[in-house]
């Protein structure tokens, strides 16, 4: 068991060492990136719902969860997701494939279980250009941005009475962030530049609570709420200025800003509190359907490094709607009625509004949950997810980005902790 034990943790280490997060949203210029979603396939493919809890899948949004785990669990996903950008003028195709999340879950005894596990916070990847007329000429303007934050996390989950249970993650984000912008004016052999470098960690909390009781011999009410505090991260910052040569491409003269006499070295990056309520019903291994709200007070948000006059942060709001259904988890005669059938819908209001649009973002999910043995006492299995949505618009010289996403999510269960019988 110890063995096993060591060699989970080396897993999750190495694949975190290396795991790179990415996305070619332009919408990823703002805040500290485009915020990837948390819950694993199971869950995103219910709406994202986290209200929803059971003995064999590992709950990543609510730590109360891991009290209600039977056995060890490690779960991973992996997810491919296609753009379609469009403005007024143009559209556009990108691609970009990630490592979503590696987790595991143990009980740790009756009603008490933990969890630990890497996965990506957000992630930095645009690429885009403006133009404009000037008196002296065409004046040409390029942004790009890359990197994001990558998080680590230990919950613990106890159950501190009958179908009420409490949990608490501690997170810890880091990663680096690189913005870059160039200028260049037709007919100027010179162009200018301006490089921002942020090397950005630091902790958040997640407190969760879940409280499912009976409401009749088949059917339970399940019913969280959820926490996420405050992130009060530390960005160490350096910025370069300069110019270059619009012919070859070579720097020709670069200077690094004191930015320390400009107290903006080391600046405070502090995410606000998002809190979520939840409420569902549902037969146990056979049907379930819930709803979610979240709230974020994102109109604290500000970035003193590289505010923009065009841009303002309101509060914003998630609403989930979603649930699951199999027709017979017993069955010996077919596979398919094994199956676990799940769909959903988010709509969401991300808190930013540029030039006076507001940001939203809708999505449908859909997806399968295979076991991996054709016998039905297996518990491991399988996750195949979809998600269709849409997000922004092309109102206002802004982009619509339509994307279609792939999710497939492993989940093994396995026994720990066994003691040993001596005949």
């Amino acid at each position: 068991m110890i063995k096993n034990f060591i060699i989970a943790i080396l897993c999750v280490t190495s694949v975190g060492i290396y795991a790179q997060n990415s996305t070619a949203s332009p919408y990823s210029y703002f805040g500290v990136g485009d915020l990837r979603a948390t819950g694993t396939v199971e869950n995103q493919m219910m709406g994202g719902l986290s209200v929803y809890t059971d003995s064999i899948h590992i709950n990543l949004n609510n730590p109360a969860a891991y009290s209600k785990l039977g056995l060890t669990t490690y779960t991973a996903g992996l997810s491919r997701k296609e753009y379609r950008f469009e403005s007024n003028d143009s559209k556009e195709n990108a691609s970009i494939s990630n490592l979503d999340y590696l987790s595991l879950g143990v009980n740790l005894g009756k009603g008490f279980g933990l969890g630990f596990g890497i996965m990506p916070y957000s992630s930095v990847g645009y690429n885009f250009l403006s133009e404009r007329n000037t008196d002296q000429g065409l004046v040409t303007e390029s942004f790009n941005g890359e990197g994001g934050l990558n998080r680590v996390y230990i919950s613990v989950g106890y159950e501190l009475f009958k179908n009420f249970s409490l949990g608490v993650t501690s997170n810890f984000n880091f990663g680096n962030q690189n913005t870059n912008s160039y200028q260049t004016i037709e007919d100027v052999q010179f162009g200018s530049f301006n490089k921002i470098e942020s090397r950005i960690k630091g902790f958040d909390f997640n407190f969760g609570a879940s409280f499912t009781p009976a409401i009749t011999e088949k059917h339970t009410l399940f019913t969280s709420i959820v926490v996420n505090t405050q992130a009060n991260l530390v960005s160490e910052n350096t910025r370069t200025i300069g110019s270059f040569s619009t012919v070859s491409g070579r720097d020709i003269e670069v200077t690094e800003v004191d930015l320390e006499a400009q107290g903006l070295a080391r600046t405070g990056v502090q995410i606000p509190t998002t809190a979520t309520l939840g409420v569902g019903y549902g037969q146990d291994k056979k049907w379930f359907l819930g709803a979610e709200y979240s709230f974020q007070e994102l109109s604290s948000f500000e970035n003193e490094l590289t505010p923009a006059s065009n841009l303002e942060y309101q509060n914003a709001q998630t609403y989930r709607l979603g649930g699951y259904y199999i027709p017979d988890y017993t069955s010996f005669t077919s596979y398919m009625k094994r199956l676990t059938y799940r769909a959903g819908a988010k709509v969401s209001k991300s808190g930013i509004v540029v030039d006076n649009k507001e940001i939203n973002d809708f999505g449908i999910t859909f997806g399968l949950g295979l076991p991996l043995s054709s016998m039905s006492r297996s518990l491991s299995n399988i996750n195949i997810g979809f998600e269709l949505g849409k997000r922004g618009t092309k109102y206002g010289d802004l982009v619509e980005e339509s994307y279609f996403k792939v999710n497939v999510g492993l989940s093994l269960n396995d026994k720990w902790f066994i003691p040993r019988k001596i005949n």
